[in-house]
């Protein structure tokens, strides 16, 4: 999994996971959803994310199983 965020466009960027895209789906006017040619979620694009979402806090926490 990578989580990139553009502060010169204001973008998130998240990869699930490596894998060919095979279509790309608006979900709203600043958000787009990348899958594969299952239908499985490969990758998410939010624009204004600095408005959408707390991005440059962002934290990591495994939980153990």
């Amino acid at each position: 999994m990578k989580i990139q965020y553009f502060k010169g466009t204001d973008t998130l960027y998240i990869e699930f996971r490596a894998a060919d895209i095979a279509e790309s789906r608006d979900l709203d006017e600043d958000t787009v959803i990348d899958v594969d040619a299952h239908g499985n979620v490969v990758a998410m694009t939010m624009e204004h994310a600095s408005q959408r979402t707390d991005a440059p806090n962002l934290t990591f926490e495994e939980i153990a199983a």
